[in-house]
């Protein structure tokens, strides 16, 4: 607003009673002003729709990152985030603190359940990676917690599979026949000390709601997960997976066509030279009959890749227009594409082109943990749980609302 200091004013002492007089109006009307211009109420996160278009590169395909990274320097901020910390039990609600494996709870992923129940798995350990020592003979475990109130409360933690080594990123989805999928993958330690051994992605199956579990299924030997089952129809499913070696790092998809029954072979995704600890994701697109992967880069853009034949087969990868780690896909009642990622810190993208272009950057939490997972939630919100990292870390979860007009909205508890 204009300042009054220095305006030209009531000079004239013939004049001195009409300046009081007027002044005195005037600083009323200054009070009104300022008054009706303060906002008391908190502030809402609002993050903007998508903006800009799809632009073509040299080869004349679609060019992502060109749209994408137009933003990319202008992160919307969260609610709390112009004026503190996020505040427990207003903006975010803690799933689990402990469940009884040292303390340290990381990797969650969330779906519904047939009885209308969250259910969010979880790794527990007592660090990073908790693998089996003299302490602890069975090293980290899979664990399960329940809510019936929409993600506001949550059960006491039950145990889904702790085997004899680190079990570890689980992700979970309820079949259309009723059943519970929940994929996983496991390491030892190494003989002579070091680096773990890698023991490949498994799979346990629960026919009676999570009550119990099948034993152990190995699905993808030399190959890890850190998405769930994505399914196509009743007995169609996909699977992200990635691998690596002293050599290189690519994504890769293995299918069910059995209802989870057996698993083909991993169809390796051309990586285009980008050395990509991938953390797969696979999303279906209707409306082009393909689907779309992405995977994590180290430090520069992830990459995405297409499938036109059910995911036999994959493209060469390309640049999304955003750096991230660990994707994970979600698809809105409303047909938006949401991309929640780590890097910077949690965050999320979203789309509203089924991938052609993103949204700037939308922080979701300062922690860095992420390994975020969504679901849609009765009124139409959208959950999303992540994790804290670092001693003691926890596994939160936020709210959001998104629409093609106002894009994001957090939403409190």
């Amino acid at each position: 607003m204009r300042s009054m200091k220095g305006r030209r004013g009531y000079a004239p002492a013939t004049q001195a009673r009409a300046a009081r007089a007027g002044l005195s109006v005037v600083v009323l009307l200054l009070l009104v002003v300022v008054t009706q211009a303060v906002d008391v109420t908190p502030p809402v996160c609002v993050a903007s729709p998508v903006s800009g278009e799809a632009t073509k590169n040299k080869a004349g395909k679609t060019d992502t990152a060109s749209a994408a990274e137009a933003g990319a320097g202008r992160p919307r901020l969260s609610e709390r985030e112009t004026g503190g910390a996020l505040q427990e039990g207003t903006d975010y609600v803690v799933v689990c603190k402990d469940a009884g494996a040292g303390g340290y709870e990381a990797f969650p992923d969330v779906c519904r359940v047939k009885d209308g129940r969250l259910l969010c798995v979880f790794y527990a350990g007592w660090e990073h990676e908790s693998l089996p020592d003299d302490k602890h003979p069975n090293g980290g475990r899979i664990c399960a917690c329940y809510s019936r109130d929409e993600g506001k409360s949550w059960s006491a933690p039950t145990v889904v599979y702790d085997g004899p080594n680190d079990d570890r990123d689980p992700s979970v989805l309820q079949m259309t026949d009723g059943r519970i999928l929940c994929n996983f993958f496991s390491s030892k330690p190494k003989k002579g000390g070091g680096d773990s051994t890698g023991l490949g992605t498994w799979l346990v199956i629960s026919s009676n709601g999570g009550q119990t579990w099948s034993e152990p299924q190995c699905i993808a030997e030399g190959y890890y997960c850190s998405s769930p089952i994505r399914q196509y129809n009743d007995t169609y499913l996909l699977l992200g997976l990635y691998r690596a070696d002293d050599k290189d790092a690519n994504g890769a998809v293995t299918i069910s066509k059995d209802s989870g029954v057996t698993w083909s072979k991993p169809a390796d995704i051309d990586n285009g030279g980008l050395r990509l600890d991938a953390e797969t994701d696979v999303i279906a697109r209707p409306t082009t009959r393909d689907f779309y992967a992405i995977q994590r880069a180290e430090k520069e853009s992830m990459r995405y890749s297409i499938s036109a034949d059910g995911g036999q087969t994959w493209s060469k990868s390309e640049p999304v227009g955003f750096a991230g780690h660990c994707p994970y896909l979600y698809r809105s009642p409303k047909g938006i594409i949401v991309c929640a990622h780590r890097n910077p810190n949690t965050s999320l993208h979203y789309s509203l082109d089924e991938c052609k272009t993103w949204s700037d950057n939308v922080p979701v939490d300062s922690v860095d943990g992420a390994y975020p997972s969504m679901a849609t939630l009765r009124d139409g919100n959208v959950l999303i749980v992540y994790y804290e990292e670092g001693k003691g870390s926890n596994i939160r979860a936020r709210k959001f609302r998104i629409d093609r007009e106002k894009g994001v909205t957090w939403k409190t508890w």
